[in-house]
């Protein structure tokens, strides 16, 4: 996800700003029913990305979290938002597929409202600070706009 060079041309060849289901997989070692985030839709490494969580009936959680009134446990929304602050710090490292994310801190974390079925969550986080490899984030989940929940974090890369 940084910046390369053309193998000819050797000019800087910005990284990828979107990010398809199967190159989350190659970064995040989180598989089902863990893997939370379903597409990156833009991303400026070292500053800010924004990510899509679809929320489908078919999720396991479903079954057993208020059945007959479904809503998305709230500490699966704050975990869906550290997968995708996980995206946005490993934008920052050499060979993000040999490192792996490991979180320190959660602060200042609201709901501000459910999250059910049918519902996709819009997660938009910015680095607050980063020094060597540890990483102060902030961020917001909306649903049509309209915050569902918001965190500051902390995090730091490692090897796997």
């Amino acid at each position: 996800m940084t910046d390369i060079t053309h193998p000819e041309t050797e000019t800087p060849v910005p990284a990828k700003t979107t990010l398809d289901i199967h190159e989350i997989q190659r970064i995040l070692p989180h598989r089902y029913p863990f893997l939370l985030i379903d597409r990156v839709v833009d991303l400026t490494p070292k500053e800010r990305i924004v990510a899509i969580k679809n929320v489908t009936i078919n999720e396991p959680f479903f079954q057993g979290h208020f059945p007959g009134h479904p809503i998305m446990p709230g500490v699966l929304i704050i975990e869906a938002m550290a997968q995708v602050g996980g995206m946005l710090l490993m934008g920052s490292v050499e060979d993000p597929e040999s490192k792996v994310v490991y979180f320190m801190s959660l602060d200042n974390v609201k709901f501000r409202r459910p999250v059910k079925p049918g519902d996709q969550i819009r997660f938009e986080l910015e680095i607050i600070q980063l020094r060597g490899t540890v990483c102060k984030m902030r961020g917001v989940g909306k649903v049509e706009g309209e915050v569902v929940a918001e965190a500051d974090m902390a995090a730091m890369v490692r090897d796997r």
